[in-house]
This record gives C-alpha cells, sequence and structure tokens, in this order.
C-alpha cells in the first residue's frame, strides 16, 4: 500500500508513522470494528481519506476484556452478523487506501489460528501490525517472532502502572509505535482528558524513539490535540464506533475524523 521504500529493521507502519512526525505532523489513528455493518469497509475508506495516518481495526471477540460498552455492542452486532477473522482480513485485502491497517484482536484467536498461519493472512491482506492486549510481554515471543518473519509490526502498550523498567522492555520490544494506554480501566469516552494520558505519553517518550500514541480515554477534538502537546499522536476508537452504533455512517465518521484531524492540525 506505501510506496515509499522502508528503512532497514522497520516495517511500513513504523516507516509511515516516523515519516509524518518527522514532517512536524501530529499523528491520527482511528479505530473501526471490522464487520460491525454493511458499509464497515466503506467507513474505513472513508476515514482513511478524511485524514487517518493509519487505521485500527478491531477483528471482534466474544470476551473483550479491554473494550468498554461501545466498542463490545459493535463486536456483538459483528458476531451476530457471522463475522470471522479469516472474512475481516479478506475483507482487508480488498482496500487500498493508502495507509497502514492495524488489526487488534485478542490471543485466544491468534492462538487458535496458530501463530505462522495468522501472520501470514494478515501480510497477504495488506495489514501492516497487529494489537493483541491480552498477551504479555513474557508470553509474548512465539507470537512476536512469528510477526517479525511476516513482516507484521507488533505493536505493545504502556499502562499508566507500568513502571520504569517494564516501560523499557516494553518499547525494546514493540514494532510500528507504542500505545500508551491513556488511563486505566477498558475502552470508552470521557467528558475530560486524564492526566494520567499526558503523564504515560511523557514517561514513554522518554523511553523510546518509538512514535508514542495515547489512546483510551480520548474523545472528542479538543483531547486530542491536548495530549499531542505531549505525545506524537492519538487513536481514537469508542467515539467514533459510538457515532457508527448510532447511524452516522462513513459520512458522518469522515466528518468526526475530519475534526479531529484540524484540531490536530492546529486548526
Amino acid at each position: 500500500m506505501i510506496g515509499k521504500p522502508i528503512a532497514p529493521g522497520r516495517g511500513v507502519l513504523e516507516t509511515t508513522l516516523r515519516d509524518r512526525r518527522q514532517s512536524g505532523d501530529k499523528l491520527l489513528v482511528p479505530y473501526v470494528t471490522g464487520g460491525m455493518d454493511d458499509e464497515w469497509l466503506v467507513t474505513v475508506e472513508a476515514v482513511a481519506g478524511a485524514g487517518a495516518d493509519a487505521i485500527e481495526v478491531g477483528i471482534p471477540f466474544s470476551d473483550p476484556m479491554i473494550d468498554g460498552p461501545v466498542i463490545q455492542e459493535a463486536s456483538l452486532r459483528a458476531l451476530g452478523r457471522g463475522t470471522t477473522p479469516a472474512g475481516i482480513l479478506a475483507d482487508l485485502g480488498r482496500l487500498h487506501i493508502g495507509i497502514p491497517v492495524v488489526v487488534m484482536t485478542y490471543y485466544n484467536l491468534i492462538y487458535r489460528a496458530g501463530h505462522q498461519r495468522i501472520a501470514g493472512l494478515m501480510a497477504e491482506s495488506g495489514v501492516s501490525g497487529a494489537i493483541i492486549p491480552d498477551l504479555p510481554l513474557e508470553e509474548l515471543e512465539p507470537w512476536a517472532m512469528a510477526a517479525d518473519d511476516a513482516g507484521i509490526a507488533t505493536v505493545l502498550l504502556v499502562a499508566p502502572s507500568t513502571p520504569p523498567e517494564r516501560i523499557a522492555a516494553i518499547c525494546l520490544r514493540s514494532r510500528g509505535f507504542v500505545y500508551g494506554v491513556g488511563r486505566m480501566g477498558v475502552t470508552g469516552e470521557q467528558s475530560s482528558l486524564a492526566g494520567s494520558a499526558r503523564e504515560v505519553a511523557e514517561r514513554v517518550r522518554a523511553a523510546t524513539e518509538l512514535p508514542v500514541c495515547i489512546g483510551i480515554g480520548v474523545s472528542t477534538p479538543e483531547q486530542a490535540a491536548a495530549v499531542c502537546e505531549v505525545a506524537d499522536g492519538v487513536v481514537v476508537g469508542s467515539a467514533l464506533v459510538r457515532r457508527l452504533l448510532e447511524g452516522a455512517g462513513p459520512v458522518g465518521a469522515a466528518e468526526f475524523v475530519s475534526s479531529l484531524r484540524v484540531a490536530l492540525d492546529g486548526g
């Protein structure tokens, strides 16, 4: 999808985000639940055109430990429609949106499919990275090695409670970018930005040269701009998915993402 040469040791996701950061831009990574409705692929295309730098696509799972009510509802809708991991990856393989796609799912699905097999399917589908929030660092290596071999960046998460030595280890093994968790708890919209969001951004940026994006609890253009005074970028999920559940469709999704882009660009 990305035509620029990849620097040695870097994949498409990291190279793209580093290039955007180098040019002075803040990074915007919206989240869409795969398979949640008939238009989800059109939504991904619309969001890409509205100023996203990468897109996170959720592969639904029946027991999503880190997802709050909004994304749980979207996942249940997707599962009720017969959505499968293989089906989502096949659909993504038909997209040509010009920016990296990162899938987010849970380790049970990865384990059942087989590390090499699912990593290969991701690569064949044009996916650039994977986020697996319930796979701890101590148990990561079998999957991460298969992902590295397939060219899939394994994006790791740092929580507000993560101690400094563990932050360093997570940053060393993360690929693509480091996902800073803005607040303790599950995903969901917040009326105000948690103080921990900026604190996590500062701590992670001090530990790595990888791009650092903050998600979970970033809900509005104003909050996105505020956390990006410290962070390299934001991941915005529940606020977008709620609009989709309420019927905003691809046009409404693009309008919301465009408002985030304007805020991040200082507009």
